[in-house]
């Protein structure tokens, strides 16, 4: 029987399994720490094994006292618990619960690093039934009869209401809020899974089982789309289940919780990142592909092929080096292993000989960091990796290790942080990449680990990657789709030695010049055009490091009014900071299906097509050497020369790459790159702005601004060019005053100090203009240029409105073990589902059906299934059948069949339109063979209203079919 919340047992199998030894070559056991950790970890799968919503035995009773000094409230009940609110900032307030009186901060300021903001206005008064604490961002109301809390913005504005009070046994304490219709909620760190977390539920502890919905770096924050976000200010392990009520569980005897308020999710992030610490700025090299690798086969501890060639000492790590630059592959760092056995044999020489060919070198250690002075003072290395042998207890032991990591570069040299860590916490962004662990190469994999890095943007932590087709496993193809994607997020890393080993497989390691054609081009393609983009990556991170927002954005940041865009429909692609939305592929072959552009114009990265959203694109082509990549309209994007590492060569030229609409803007952040100069201010902005029509034909005016601060190495001038997206050429191309010329060919262009030209065939059209060097602000005015038409995509008919559909009848449905109610696959949100039944009993066989009154009579062209978005994959539907008809009872033939992959993305079938009142769709078979279950998370139509007809099929509309009564009103079940 299905289980989409898994069972104990499988569970503590899990917990089990990861406690045996892992075979990895060139690593001994790790007996000692596996062995002490096994009750450790029993003992977080156990307290996580109670259902998060249930009721704890103790609360807080009536209010019986009130006092209020300045910032603080303070309560008494009649319980004897002693509770206190105080407001750090006016859109900031901590409550701490103590059931004994006495309050307790085992956390101290290791999360909460900045309470200081001044003192808010704060007012309280007693208003009867409860007292009200208000300063002018947030008022917070504190019930008498029984102590509950509700938070309301100046405007009466629900934010949150505690549905019950907090609860609290010897191990646990809960607090249980109320749920809205449409509320959503984000964040837990780095959960593997989607995103948006509406009816899951995730842990807040660390297993190190790297699987779906563990949690590889968890956070003991979230928030929510109505504009708060809760942050427990605590080591201890939990378990946080977004139902209705939310109940957010950790696992000690007492409440200590900061509650931040902004007006949108970006606000929440930048003010949980106030107290919490803004994300660290890597250095630029960060930003490049790094590859770690064992190079200690010649050691006696050494467990693996003593033999193993290029891999006996650490000086052969130089060779991979070579092969790179030979590939003519970009890469800029390299973690050869010290933890099992290495030893680091003649490190200052290789960290000299790699820095000759323009990589960084940083120490990979399972054992602290004994000699970190040395090897950071005196050898030169840069960069740390902690392991789970050193650090996987987690918590507070392994938040300090990465402190310890962060004192070793940071107090040895001038350079900055740049640590890569498992098992982070609250406040881990500050200091560190986090990373999903040991996973492997594989399409579902890869399925769930684009919404876990995602998503853990969604907790301020701006550096978070995998393994590049993950540590074991792989192939050739799943290693470029990785790689392709991964290269649009900050930082990134390659795993070699434990993949796959058949060298029919297309490789032994997992750097990417080990691989045939056509991979080998694909991956040099991928990572020259990180290598391209480096100053808007870069300048991203900056960003990140003032505000909270993180580079890798789920599409909800941008798009926090869209409702396709609030939940995990859109799971499977991402915006890469202001401009560039990525659909990474993810189920292999060569097309990608349910591509979700927001409104506005998005034009395709490799082929200039101009689409104009909202629409979905089905069907879109990607071939091997490019995952589908767009850029909105007005983006503004500062380009490098290609190279093959930083410092390669000068930037000469920069080059800003425009995508005209409207007027935009961008600044372009810069400084040295390499050290902490730049918290002294030493750094440099360049604002760009580009005014153009919305649409057609018009001037563009293309304003460069001055390049404004200081910074070692910054250069007096540069050389310019611009890149244009356009339908046709203007009619003249103006650098101030001056009127630039024209050439004739790219040769002539390419030959040029300044000049213009426009060639029509690059990719829609593009027009290349060469500024010359400058050293201050310029204007280059582009009158009688022609902007691309969009097209509505390729996405077909626009989707029909649901609001007034109701369910007919389905075959079957649980509403027992959860809310599988059939009325979920068209409610509009992508976290509930239907879910045929599977409790109480033999599960009824295959086939099930849905059947769906549509409000009126449409002519229907296509129908979307989206599968179950939850994490679990039962019912996933695979051979179907569609059907459309007047009547709901009489259906004819089906209009059409098919059979849907076993992946978690949106399916599309289009079909000539047929016109009718009522949509059929029949479940054959289950795409996996799990079982004999459908699942849906949203039913999709599209099509046009169509002509009436006689109602000959309404008597029939509230017809049952095979013991689910018809639904009455909008069909819609649960609380929402």
């Amino acid at each position: 029987m299905p289980q989409p919340s898994g069972t104990i047992r499988s569970r503590l199998f899990r917990a089990l399994g990861h406690l045996r030894i892992r075979a990895r070559t060139g690593r001994p056991p790790r007996r000692a720490l596996r062995v002490g950790l096994v009750t450790a970890v029993l003992a977080t799968v156990m307290v996580g094994l109670a259902p998060a919503g249930t009721a704890a035995g103790s609360t807080a009773g009536n209010i019986t006292a009130f006092r209020q000094s300045g910032t603080t409230s303070t309560v008494s009940t009649s319980s004897g618990t002693a509770v206190r609110v105080v407001f750090v900032r006016a859109d900031i307030f901590r409550i701490q619960l103590a059931p004994d009186g006495r309050f307790t901060d085992p956390a101290g300021s290791d999360l909460t690093v900045n309470t200081a903001f001044g003192t808010p206005t704060v007012t309280a008064t007693d208003r009867g039934s409860y007292y009200e604490i208000a300063t002018t961002a947030v008022t917070l109301r504190a019930y008498k009869r029984p102590l509950t809390f509700a938070a309301y913005r100046p405007d009466g504005t629900l934010l949150w209401q505690e549905s019950k009070p907090t609860a609290w046994t010897a191990s646990r304490t809960t607090q249980y809020l109320g749920r809205g219709p449409a509320e959503q909620y984000y964040g837990t760190g780095l959960r593997l899974g989607p995103w948006a977390l509406r009816d899951q539920t995730v842990p807040i502890a660390v297993d190190n089982t790297w699987k779906p919905n563990s949690n590889a770096s968890p956070a003991p924050f979230y928030m929510s789309s109505n504009g708060y976000g809760v942050l427990r200010n605590t080591w201890a392990p939990g378990s946080y289940a977004f139902t209705d009520p939310v109940a957010t569980t950790e696992n000690e005897k007492r409440f200590d919780a900061y509650y931040f308020v902004a007006d949108s999710l970006k606000g929440v992030l930048g003010a949980y990142t106030d107290v919490t610490g803004k994300p660290f700025l890597a250095p630029i090299w960060g930003l490049e592909l790094g590859n770690a690798d064992c190079f200690n086969a010649s050691n006696p501890d050494y467990t693996g092929d003593h033999t193993r060639a290029r891999h006996q000492t650490t000086p052969d790590v130089v060779g991979y080096a070579q092969d790179a630059r030979k590939a003519d592959m970009p890469s800029g760092w390299i973690l050869p292993n010290d933890g099992y056995g290495c030893g680091y044999t003649d490190l200052r020489q290789t960290v000299s000989d790699l820095a000759g060919l323009g990589f960084h070198t940083g120490l990979w250690t399972s054992t602290g960091l004994s000699d970190i002075k040395t090897e950071v003072g005196t050898d030169g290395s840069r960069g740390v990796k902690t392991d789970v042998a050193w650090i996987g207890g987690g918590y507070k032991g392994a938040f300090d290790g990465v402190n310890q990591a962060v004192a070793g570069i940071e107090d040895n040299s001038d350079a900055r942080r740049f640590v890569w860590t498992v098992d982070g916490w609250a406040g881990t962004q500050r200091n560190a990449v986090v990373w999903t662990g040991d996973t492997r190469g594989d399409w579902p994999t890869m399925g769930w680990t684009v919404p876990a890095v995602v998503g853990a943007g969604l907790s301020g932590l701006n550096y978070a990657s995998g393994d590049v087709d993950g540590i074991f496993g792989g192939s050739p193809e799943t290693y470029t789709r990785d790689l392709q994607w991964k290269a649009f997020t900050p930082a990134f890393m390659t795993m070699s030695g434990w993949g796959a080993t058949n060298p029919a497989a297309g490789y032994t390691d997992k750097q990417p010049w080990r691989f045939a054609e056509p991979y080998l081009s694909a991956n040099r393609k991928a990572l020259q055009t990180k290598m391209r983009l480096m100053p808007y990556l870069y300048t991203m991170s900056q960003a990140a490091s003032t505000t909270g927002v993180p580079s890798t954005r789920a599409l909800v940041l941008e798009y926090p009014d869209d409702p396709v865009a609030q939940g995990n429909a859109t799971a499977q692609e991402f915006m890469a900071g202001d401009s560039f939305l990525v659909a990474p592929v993810t189920t292999g072959g060569t097309t990608r299906d349910g591509i979700y552009l927001p409104a506005g114009t998005w034009t395709d990265y490799w082929t200039g097509r101009v689409y104009q959203g909202p629409t979905t694109l089905n069907g879109y082509a990607a071939p091997l050497d490019s995952t589908p990549v767009f850029v909105k309209g007005g983006g503004i994007v500062p380009m490098w020369p290609q190279m093959n590492h930083t410092g390669e060569k000068p930037v000469s030229t920069l080059t800003y790459d425009l995508y005209p609409s409207g007027r935009s803007a961008f600044s372009l952040y810069e400084d040295d790159g390499l050290t902490r100069a730049y918290r002294a201010g030493a750094s440099a902005r360049q604002q760009v702005t580009v005014d153009a029509p919305a649409a057609g034909t018009g001037t563009v005016t293309v304003q460069v601004g001055a390049s404004t601060g200081s910074y070692a190495g910054k250069p007096a001038e540069r050389g310019y060019e611009l890149t244009v997206h356009l339908a046709g050429a203007p009619t003249a191309v103006n650098l101030g005053p001056a009127r630039l010329a024209r050439q004739a060919t790219m040769a002539d262009y390419d030959a040029a100090a300044t000049g213009w030209f426009f060639d029509p065939a690059d990719r829609g059209g593009v027009l290349r203009v060469k500024a010359g060097s400058q050293s201050g602000a310029f204007t280059v005015t582009l009158p009688g240029a022609t902007l691309p038409t969009p097209t509505t995509g390729a996405g077909g008919s626009p989707a029909l409105d649901k609001s007034a559909w109701k369910l007919v009848s389905a075959d079957s449905q649980e509403t027992a073990a959860e809310n599988g109610a059939a009325a979920n696959a068209f409610d509009g949100s992508s976290g509930s589902l239907w879910h045929t039944a599977y409790s109480g009993g033999t599960p009824a066989e295959l086939p099930h059906e849905i059947r769906i009154d549509l409000g009126a009579r449409n002519a229907v062209d296509g129908l979307r299934y989206l599968p179950r978005q939850d994490g679990g994959v039962n019912g996933r539907i695979g051979r179907y059948e569609v059907y459309v008809s007047d009547s709901a009872t009489s259906w004819g033939s089906p209009v059409a069949t098919g059979t849907w992959a076993d992946t978690g993305t949106e399916k599309t079938v289009s079909f000539p339109a047929a016109a009718g009142r009522y949509l059929r769709l029949r479940a054959l078979s289950e795409a996996g063979d799990r079982g004999p279950w459908t699942s849906a998370a949203e039913i999709t139509a599209t099509g046009a209203p169509a002509a009436k007809t006689p109602a000959a099929g309404a008597a029939a509309a509230g017809a049952a079919v095979a013991g689910v009564p018809a639904a009455g009103g909008t069909g819609r079940a649960g609380s929402g």
